[in-house]
């Protein structure tokens, strides 16, 4: 009977251990299996993030390309802007380049046609000639000698020389058909010189008289009044 019991016993045992070793084998599995999935997990955690940080990567480049391609254009842009107004400027002075020069033909061959066909007779001038004055001649020379008596000095003489070889080419019967100007100062109209003379039409030294006049009241001095026609064309 006993050894009956103990036999039993036996068996009891090792079926609690069989059975507590497959609950146990059941609880390790499971805790495997939960780990397994934990570490996945954490796997795809770590590739999202990685995914995610590549992304970003991109859209800064692609953002970097794109300012990059911006600031090309806006200097391209400014630098044709640049040359654009830098031709137009070439252009404009070429125009007035032209324009000036196509001017002083059209005086040119007026005054040349004035001289040629004359404009009546010529008083001769009178007054003496300074010394200072000789290497001048014809109605330059009566203009310098004129021009000392009116109280410049004679360093002024290049100047008025310039300013009226400009306006008439010193041609006391040049006349502008456009404007109507007249004579070695091209005045408008040329009958204001006869608050000189009434010969104003034919006699030089009446002509260089009233320019000096306009000259001193106007510009002060000759090359006063020849730095204003360099400035703008007329004085």
């Amino acid at each position: 009977m006993n050894r009956h019991w103990s036999r039993v016993g036996v068996r009891v045992t090792s079926v609690g251990l069989l059975v507590l070793g497959v609950i146990g084998g059941v609880y390790l599995g499971q805790d495997h299996a939960v780990q397994q999935r934990s570490a996945e997990a954490q796997l795809v955690v770590q590739a999202d993030a990685e995914e995610m940080q590549l992304i970003k990567e991109r859209h800064a480049e692609h953002a970097a390309a794109r300012a990059w391609q911006r600031q090309a254009e806006d200097d391209a842009a400014a630098k044709a802007a640049t040359e654009a107004k830098e031709a137009a400027g070439k252009a404009r002075s070429l125009e007035k380049e032209a324009i000036a020069k196509r001017e002083q033909e059209k005086k040119a061959a007026e005054q040349k046609k004035a001289a040629e066909s004359g404009g009546g007779g010529t008083v001769p001038y009178s007054g003496d000639i300074p010394t200072s004055c000789d290497e001048y001649s014809g109605n330059r020379a009566i203009g310098c000698a004129l021009m000392l008596e009116a109280g410049f000095k004679i360093d002024q003489f290049p100047c008025l020389d310039k300013l009226f070889k400009k306006e008439s080419g010193w041609n006391h019967h040049a006349k502008n058909s456009g404007s109507g100007a007249y004579g070695i100062p091209q005045a408008l109209p040329g009958s204001k010189m006869a608050s000189i003379a009434a010969d104003w039409e034919d006699n030089p030294a009446t002509q260089i008289k009233w320019g000096l006049g306009y000259i001193e009241g106007r510009y002060n001095s000759p090359c006063g009044a020849w730095s204003h026609s360099q400035n703008t064309g007329w004085y």
